[in-house]
């Protein structure tokens, strides 16, 4: 789905559930209500498959002002400095998103989701109590600055599955000295799931009005796409579908350009298809060549 700004991902669920006439619906990665953009939407047996999206590569763009920072991080909240007019320079911004490329340990903002003694931060910071929250491994996989309007700086980032853009866009102004916020944010992709393939919900409403709700759905053979396919036949199909464990005649793969002792990392994930090609089952590495079916589908 492309999430309109001001909707929860929560609302677009309840959305979903009411255009297609059903309750089996869920979504892969929360959205901030004031974002737009991809909200992959899973439906009947596909929201088992959240647990693999969990921590999925995902892309935005967005803008951020410098000038002063805010509560939320963000263009919904209180400001929190006294508001200053900066002199922003491509150059000096280019190297402060270095500083900000790769693997680093990021505080997320204290009006988030985050649970503080089992209780909401957000929640928390609305009573104006006072909140800490540990800092978390995330990656930046690319941050790239795309241009600088006024106190306005357009940019584009990859980044692993837990990073807070907002927090991002408030740190990076901590960095280069003057107090920021992230003004605006649309998120561009979702592991394998694409801006261009995302639709409204008005055009969901369409689709199935027309008995067209297929033209929009991705197969379960689609999804995980980066993921080895093993297929199975007969009592094997059949073991899989039990549950029970296999064994695989090779766990790694040959790193190319290397001789045959050189290994890959082990295939941690592997889909298994019947003879039909149809996904049965998602099973996970054990140890050696032993693999589990974690996810089976009936």
């Amino acid at each position: 789905m492309d999430k309109p700004a001001g909707m929860t991902s929560h609302d677009v669920v309840a959305a979903v559930r009411r255009i297609v006439r059903t309750r089996q619906v869920g979504h892969f990665g929360t959205l901030d209500p004031f974002a737009t953009g991809v909200l992959p939407i899973s439906v009947g047996k596909a929201t088992r498959f959240a647990q693999f999206y969990l921590k999925s590569r995902k892309a935005y763009q967005g803008t951020i002002r410098f000038g002063f920072s805010t509560d939320t991080y963000d263009a919904t909240g209180s400001p929190t400095s006294e508001p200053v007019h900066p002199s922003l320079h491509s150059e000096a911004l280019e190297r402060v998103f270095q500083q900000f490329t790769g693997r680093l340990a990021q505080v997320p903002p204290r009006f988030s989701a985050k649970h503080v003694g089992g209780v909401r931060a957000y929640e928390l910071a609305r009573q104006k109590k006072p909140v800490s929250l540990p800092p978390v491994n995330v990656e930046i996989y690319a941050l790239e600055l795309l241009g600088i309007e006024g106190d306005l700086v357009n940019f584009a980032v990859e980044c692993s599955g837990g990073t807070y853009v907002r927090s991002l866009a408030h740190d990076i102004g901590q960095r280069l000295g003057c107090p920021s916020h992230l003004a605006s944010l649309r998120r561009t992709a979702v592991a394998e799931f694409r801006e261009d393939r995302s639709i409204t919900l008005e055009r969901l409403e369409e689709l199935v009005r027309q008995n067209r709700l297929e033209d929009c759905l991705v197969p379960l053979e689609a999804l995980l796409p980066e993921c080895p396919e093993l297929v199975v036949r007969g009592r094997e199909e059949q073991s899989v579908r039990n549950g029970r464990r296999f064994q695989l005649a090779q766990a790694t793969r040959p790193v190319r350009g290397m001789r045959s002792e050189g290994r890959s990392p082990v295939i941690s994930l592997l889909k298994v298809l019947n003879a039909d090609r149809r996904l049965i089952a998602v099973a996970r590495h054990v140890s050696g060549t032993v693999y589990h079916p974690d996810l089976v589908l009936a």
